[in-house]
């Protein structure tokens, strides 16, 4: 049976990273929309919001175009840093589904990342444990968001394959044109996909020909998280480097 738990809820986030060394200057980013600093402003955000600098929320999801009454899926959501901010966003007429695929949803992490969602109690957030470990949703999706997840899916020696048929997952899911935001720690050009599973990096020219292929149209690039100062050479939890690490944030449409 497919475990589903529609929570009233949100879940609190992880303890900040501690800064190793200041962060770079950041690029002009997108204006972003009073529904999103109003969400991020939330008094109930207070645990959350001194993380919100380091991964420039405000940019990357005023970057993917989400509007009050939207359908968001937060695709293996963690702590539900980025599921918090998108239930104040798209408000009581929008939804929130937090998916975890069925192998990282029945974990004990996992597990936890569901009680935490449903202890927060916010309406318009669901907390779904997939049936299988492809992307999949009650409803059509406006928005499909993943962070520091991609690089993960070809490992394993599940390779190409499996990122094809992840990406198709998600393409059918969407509404005509929906959204499909990647954001991933980047690894040096021509690299391909070679270090997902040491240093947990991916060319980003890699997930673009990926999600091409599987009939997407590339939007455009955030560059808020860019950071030059990073040579793609460490692992991305080396202290020199984690939570500074040079990411990509590439938005998709689905024709």
């Amino acid at each position: 049976m497919k475990p589903i738990w529609t929570l009233t809820l949100m879940l609190a986030a992880a303890p900040v990273a501690a800064q190793q060394a200041p962060a770079p200057a950041r690029p002009a980013a997108t204006p972003v929309p009073a529904t999103i600093a109003k969400a991020l402003a939330d008094p109930a955000r207070a645990d959350q919001q001194g993380d919100d600098e380091r991964r420039q929320a405000a940019a990357v999801i005023a970057f993917s175009g989400v509007k009050p009454g939207d359908t968001v899926i937060d695709y293996l959501p963690g702590s539900g840093y980025w599921s918090r901010i998108f239930s104040g966003v798209v408000g009581p007429k929008g939804k929130v589904i937090a998916a975890w695929p069925a192998r990282a949803g029945t974990s004990d992490r996992g597990k936890a990342g569901v009680q935490a969602l449903a202890d927060r109690k916010l309406p318009n957030v669901t907390a779904q444990i997939q049936p299988g470990d492809l992307p999949s949703s009650p409803v059509p999706a406006d928005l499909f968001w993943t962070v520091q997840n991609y690089h993960d899916i070809p490992n394993r020696g599940a390779g190409e394959p499996a990122l094809r048929a992840f990406d198709a997952a998600v393409f059918n899911l969407l509404k005509k044109g929906g959204t499909y935001v990647v954001i991933d720690h980047a690894d040096a050009a021509g690299k391909g996909m070679a270090n997902t599973e040491t240093t947990h990096r991916i060319d980003p020219a890699a997930v673009r020909r990926q999600v091409e292929a599987a009939g997407f149209r590339f939007v455009g690039e955030s560059r808020v998280l860019h950071n030059p100062e990073d040579d793609h050479s460490k692992n991305v939890f080396d202290p020199a480097i984690r939570g500074r690490t040079d990411q990509f944030v590439y938005k998709f449409r689905k024709p």
